[in-house]
């Protein structure tokens, strides 16, 4: 038996994902489970558990015909059984209808839904977990969500270990500062925080991990406080491994906030608007600041250290 998720958007999209895979293979643990992710995603499944392969195609570009050509004959050669599409797109379910797959499965709000054998409500006020678990309704799968989770490949761990070691804090506990939001937040606001973590706690080891979005806050962070310890670590596996041996993360609205939430790490998370918090599970373990403005950059920096000295 074989199985296709086709799922559109960035890494962040497919660790939420990661819920329905996990079910899917212990519901189907025979089935090869496979995945269509843009290329921009495919990193996201060097932590993910449940799939066997990850195939390529740029929901979001102008694909030429020869791109939904190449995309059908993949889909057709192997022989599913079942689809399920985490996106709404008349093209994307034609292109499902043609394969002659024999289940499948998307929401009853899209354009395209005459192309599918099974419709699922679409809550899409909902957390996005749940959201994307209700598709396994189409598969008579009627089970609770399971915890984001997420698996990190033994090897990333050791690597996480050798990089503590030597940024000489293993051991000692740390604060890891992330920011890869597309609006960033202030470089000044973020020295701020960073001084208070000073004032606070002197002792404490506060480590930036480096951002190719914003990798000028990196630099302008060392400016200041040479002290502070800065890692890169390159992949979503490394990245991960350093999260989850945090004692706290502080970051904006990206993949990485998603990891931690998975990995159940204290974190305090800056949002650009109260409804991206819709985007976050309720948990003692997050902290949500979000502005009231749209702008990130109008968030204080007194009103995230109230989340971290609780005043």
């Amino acid at each position: 038996m074989r199985i296709v998720a086709l799922v559109p958007g960035g890494i962040g999209d497919q660790v939420l994902f990661f819920p329905t895979l996990d079910d899917l293979r212990k519901n189907y643990p025979d089935a090869e489970i496979d995945v269509v992710v843009e290329p921009k995603a495919k990193a996201a499944y060097r932590v993910c558990k449940s799939v066997d392969d990850v195939l390529l195609f740029d929901y979001g570009d102008r694909n030429s015909p020869a791109d939904w050509a190449n995309l059908l004959g993949v889909m057709r050669d192997r022989y599913y059984t079942i689809a399920l599409y985490a996106g709404q797109g008349w093209g994307v379910e034609l292109l499902m209808w043609m394969t002659g797959i024999p289940t499948r499965v998307g929401y009853d709000s899209s354009a395209g839904k005459g192309f599918l054998t099974n419709v699922v409500p679409d809550k899409a006020n909902q957390y996005p977990t749940h959201r994307y678990h209700d598709l396994l309704q189409g598969v008579n799968m009627a089970t609770a969500t399971p915890d984001l989770a997420i698996a990190i490949p033994k090897k990333d761990l050791d690597w996480a270990e050798g990089e503590q070691k030597r940024l000489g804090i293993k051991g000692s506990g740390y604060v890891l500062l992330h920011d890869g939001a597309s609006e960033a937040y202030p470089i000044d606001r973020w020295k701020s925080i960073v001084q208070s973590f000073r004032h606070q706690q002197p002792n404490l080891p506060l480590v930036v991990a480096q951002s190719s979005e914003h990798s000028e806050l990196t630099t302008a962070l060392i400016a200041d406080y040479p002290e502070l310890k800065v890692t890169d670590p390159g992949d979503m596996g490394k990245l991960a491994s350093m999260i989850a041996a945090a004692n706290l993360m502080i970051c904006t609205e990206s993949a990485p906030m998603h990891l931690a939430v998975a990995l159940q790490v204290y974190t305090v998370v800056l949002l650009n608007s109260a409804s991206s918090a819709s985007l976050l599970p309720e948990s003692d373990k997050l902290a949500i600041v979000s502005s009231e403005t749209g702008k990130l950059a109008d968030i204080a920096p007194e009103q995230v250290l109230s989340k971290v000295w609780g005043s």
